[in-house]
């Protein structure tokens, strides 16, 4: 496998973010917003920024067309105009750490539930009063091959682990590569290695080199999809909104890692981003999450097609 993970890694991941594009869609980047003259609560009268965990860019335009598209899904909705919204993807730690350098966004959208509430506690020891964090999603863990046919493995346990990432020959005959988001800054990175450590394999896997770190979830995608790596841990969502083939991947069950539970926060006094905070928990933006591969919140049952 000779292809450059530095190169690939500066390409724009366009299938992922595919579904972003479109006239009414949201505005989308990975650098933060640039403050100026207005204050927040007045520049949210004409435009919402949310800073969104990058596992969200499959399903939060089709959550944002809706929100915008909705007459009246709560009896205040006539009284909050609906706003221009623009989207920056990134790891939730990148997100949090433009959110403390003052980027203006209105809205935190992080993929797990740490970063939302330091932020809430930071305002508390300001003594800055913020609306209390939400969870709007629970993201579901799965293993990706692009160029290998993984559905004959039943169970994902550490006999058959090692005979994927270790013992197994792949066609270059290359050291297998496995990628997954930085477990520092991503919370589906984070899963990832905990549940290879449940396994007890992290450390042989790292320590021969064999783990590739992205910056992010949407990174880790895309070095498992272009083939760059031969497998990585990446958010079912993505799958589903590239149209992989389930034979290409394993879902892993909820209870092999930790969950990731996904929090948010309004981080203005912006009334649209509050506004857009409660629909993110109305049952049609919960059912469009349920569609894009996400678990219910607060669910607990198993993942339709997990590996036991």
């Amino acid at each position: 496998m000779k292809t450059s993970l530095k190169l690939i890694a500066t390409l724009p991941t366009l299938l992922l973010l595919a579904s972003c594009s479109g006239t009414n869609s949201p505005e989308k980047t990975d650098a933060a917003p640039q403050a100026d003259s207005n204050t927040n609560k007045a520049q949210s009268s004409e435009v919402m920024r949310i800073a969104a965990a990058a596992n969200l860019a499959g399903v939060l335009p089709a959550v944002i067309d809706a929100y915008q598209s909705e007459e009246a899904h709560n009896p205040d909705a006539t009284s909050t105009p609906k706003p221009k919204i623009e989207v920056t993807y990134a790891s939730s730690g990148k997100l949090f750490a433009q959110i403390n350098s003052g980027a203006p966004y209105d809205l935190f959208l992080s993929a797990d539930q740490d970063f939302p509430a330091k932020y809430a506690q930071q305002q508390a020891t300001a003594n800055v009063t913020v609306q209390p964090p939400f969870t709007y999603a629970r993201g579901q863990l799965a293993l990706y091959s692009s160029n290998q046919d993984i559905s004959t493995v039943k169970t994902l346990d550490t006999a058959s682990l090692q005979q994927l990432f270790i013992t197994q020959p792949n066609q270059s005959k290359t050291p297998i590569k496995i990628t997954l988001a930085n477990p520092e800054l991503a919370p589906y990175g984070a899963s990832a290695k905990a549940f290879l450590q449940q396994q007890g394999i992290y450390d042989s896997l790292n320590g021969n080199k064999t783990i590739i770190q992205a910056e992010n979830i949407g990174q880790a995608f895309q070095y498992a999809h272009t083939a760059s790596t031969d497998y990585g841990f990446v958010a079912l969502s993505q799958l589903i909104s590239a149209k992989v083939a389930p034979s290409n991947y394993l879902i892993l069950q909820p209870g092999s890692y930790p969950a990731i539970l996904q929090d948010g926060i309004v981080v203005s006094d912006s009334a649209a981003a509050i506004d857009f905070s409660h629909y993110l928990q109305s049952k049609p933006a919960q059912k469009l999450f349920a569609d894009a591969g996400y678990l219910p919140v607060n669910a607990g049952h198993t993942a339709s097609g997990s590996a036991k």
